[in-house]
């Protein structure tokens, strides 16, 4: 049973998944109507807002991981929350389209915390204990994708607002939650000065290469990030886009993959490491992967949309193995950093993805393509997902 500080980052993470869910099934008709584009328009503005939350976290989690090695994991944490409330309160006034920027940009800086959580996991948690509880962070993720969706829908009645209060209730909530009863999970023996020089992308890529092995697993968690990005980057389009799916379905569609992302980090992850190794279970992961995007390249019908999940079944053990591997990598005193790091290289791929994702799509599916391939970004995804498994393939575990 997870212990009541793994319960409280688990929510965390949940109520970002859930904040990033809700508003993807109207992400496509609210750009439209705030911005008054057609779907290829709101395609190109979607990747260009994908880019600044990356931008954002990509600067800002060296410095809340470094932050989170000197002043502990539990203010880090509680200050994101409440950042993560006060922004859903902003998107509850986004009417323009700077409107939706600015908040999407906030979104991103505290999306930085995400390595202070997976450090907060690693101090309390063995080595041998981390891809597990790594698992617990990636279904907290696909519930809330399966929550953010439903709610989104279910609240939209009430108007384009409401979903948005609901997901600044829930930051709330968990911020009143983590004031009582998430302890300091960092030693105070085990924490250390703040520095700048270490805190910021130059400083970090440094420390990437100082320790043994942590380079080539930074490039294969690069990689495998711009390529597992096809799917909260492009999924809404790509169902309107290939099999012309209403609001509602999109909906559907995206709780059945949340779904099948947590009964596997729940079920799956811990087995299949326990059995091939972190290293193995992500090699694992990533042929499966593979298999599903070819099969969304080539798919014309929902129902093999839809079957198609079997393989993201599998997938979802990619992400709490390798944070497994990287966490081996550091001390105690550096868990904070390394996972910042990890935090910023994801950043990092997630710059790159929207300009190759998502403006793939726009491309084989305007007014202006040469040809109308909505499974363009999918391909994209599988170069980069085998370029992942190659550079694993060379990775020492440890």
């Amino acid at each position: 049973m997870p212990s009541r500080s793994i319960l409280f980052i688990v929510a965390t993470i949940f109520i970002d998944a859930v904040g990033f869910g809700i508003v993807m099934p109207v992400l496509p008709s609210l750009l439209m109507r705030v911005g008054n584009l057609d779907l290829a328009g709101a395609i190109e503005i979607a990747a260009w807002i994908g880019i600044a939350m990356a931008v954002a976290t990509f600067f800002a989690a060296p410095v809340i991981g470094n932050l989170s090695d000197r002043f502990g994991r539990r203010p880090v944490l509680l200050v994101a929350l409440a950042g993560l409330s006060l922004d859903y309160l902003l998107l509850t006034l986004a009417d323009t389209l700077l409107l939706v920027f600015l908040g999407r940009l906030v979104s991103g800086i505290f999306g930085g915390s995400y390595g202070a959580a997976q450090a907060a996991i690693a101090d309390i948690t063995a080595p041998e204990q981390r891809a597990r509880n790594f698992g617990y962070v990636g279904a907290a993720f696909g519930v809330g994708f399966i929550a953010g969706p439903v709610l989104g829908g279910l609240l939209a009645g009430w108007g384009d607002r409401a979903p948005f209060l609901a997901a600044a209730a829930l930051a709330g909530a968990n911020f009143v939650y983590g004031l009582f009863v998430f302890p300091e999970t960092l030693k105070p023996e085990s924490r250390r000065r703040f520095e700048w020089r270490r805190a910021n992308p130059l400083g970090a890529l440094k420390i990437v290469r100082g320790v043994p092995g942590m380079a080539r697993l930074a490039v294969v968690m690069a990689l495998w990030q711009i390529a597992s990005l096809v799917y909260p980057l492009t999924w809404s389009f790509y169902g309107i886009a290939a099999f012309g799916w209403s609001t509602a379905m999109i909906g559907a569609s995206l709780a059945a993959v949340g779904l099948t992302i947590a009964a596997s980090q729940l079920l799956l992850t811990g087995p299949l490491v326990a059995r091939l190794g972190e290293r193995g279970a992500a090699m694992f992961g990533l042929v499966a992967a593979n298999c599903g995007f070819l099969a969304y390249a080539l798919a014309w019908e929902s129902w093999m949309a839809f079957a198609a999940m079997g393989f993201i079944l599998f997938q979802s053990c990619v992400q709490p193995s390798l944070m497994a591997m990287l966490s081996r990598r550091a001390t105690p005193e550096t868990q904070g950093e390394t996972q910042g790091v990890a935090a910023m290289v994801m950043g990092l791929g997630s710059i790159v993805a929207p300009l190759l994702l998502t403006r793939t799509l726009a491309a084989f599916t305007g007014p202006e393509a040469w040809a109308v391939f909505p499974g363009a970004p999918f391909v994209v995804a599988l170069a980069f997902g085998l370029a992942a498994l190659a550079a694993l393939a060379t990775t020492r575990a440890r």
